[in-house]
């Protein structure tokens, strides 16, 4: 890479750290690592042109093309589109530094990427966790799985898997963070959680506006630590059965204003008064497990 992409990526790091509210240094370093070009492809590139969202039935993501190949395009905090027919695209920067802060990655973590698109993210896990830590990323999509494999190829310890992020046969993880939208957890993602590790993924209604939903697991109790770290809609995950009651549940909660009072993430019992929302064999509670 140049001096100026290196440059470039100095201040873009501060930028979209300081923007997303990301809290260690760690988080920005590892994004003036990591260079963008590789994973956005050759320019010009297409970028999200963010309007009114929800998207309604029908509607497309707008993008605008920028007018070369300047990698000064790339970093901004912009979403930069992989596929825009089908509305993929590498997510905004701010956005997953607030979320890798409260991930919190640390050197010698085993971390599983669902949901890994080209890679970009992947490959900012893989810094975070240094050599003696290891990335299980998973794509479904094949095209994007032989991207990401490519671009990924320069880091001993990353696998890509070119499959769902979803059955059984994951590894037991330290952390999980998942980019592609669902309207509950997958089990297996809680089933391969160490203790004392944290899963993040976005919960949100078909399409529409969510939340990426940071949960903790606890040594023992089925009353797990849970909170909203921020608002995101991502592209739907594959492989979970859609639960149409559930998505509209979803929508009105996710249209109150006491999203942020959720506190755990409950797997037995009933649901009672601090009830959030609940879903098969779970519920979200605005009161507080014995490991928050």
């Amino acid at each position: 890479m140049t001096d100026r992409s290196v440059n470039l990526r100095a201040f873009y790091a501060q930028f979209v750290t300081a923007v997303g509210g990301a809290r260690h240094s760690r988080i920005e370093r590892a994004f003036s690592e990591v260079p963008r070009e590789p994973f956005a492809g050759p320019g010009p590139w297409s970028v999200l042109a963010i309007g009114p969202w929800p998207l309604q039935s029908g509607e497309r993501p707008a993008y605008v093309q920028t007018p070369g190949d300047d990698p000064a395009f790339l970093y901004q905090d912009t979403l930069v589109a992989l596929d825009a027919e089908r509305g993929i695209n590498i997510g905004q920067p701010s956005l997953h530094a607030r979320c890798l802060d409260r991930l919190a990655p640390k050197e010698g973590n085993m971390v599983l990427h669902v949901g890994a698109g080209a890679g970009y993210y992947t490959a900012l896990l893989a810094e975070l966790v240094g050599g003696t830590g290891r990335v299980h990323a998973y794509e479904i999509d094949p095209e994007l799985a032989t991207r990401a494999a490519r671009n990924l190829a320069y880091l001993p310890h990353v696998e890509l898997h070119a499959r769902s992020g979803i059955g059984e046969g994951l590894p037991q993880a330290d952390r999980i963070y998942v980019n592609a939208g669902v309207g509950q957890s997958s089990w297996s993602w809680l089933e391969a959680l160490r203790p004392g590790g944290r899963l993040l993924f976005p919960l949100q209604p078909t399409w529409r506006v969510g939340g990426m939903l940071l949960v903790k697991r606890p040594a023992v109790g089925t009353a797990w630590p849970a909170r909203f770290v921020a608002r995101a809609t991502f592209i739907q995950c594959e492989g979970i059965p859609h639960d149409e009651k559930l998505d509209r549940l979803l929508a009105v909660a996710f249209a109150s204003p006491n999203v942020e009072a959720v506190r755990s993430l409950r797997l037995a019992g009933e649901p009672d008064e601090t009830c959030w929302i609940a879903g098969d064999g779970w519920w979200l509670s605005t009161a507080a497990s014995d490991g928050t």
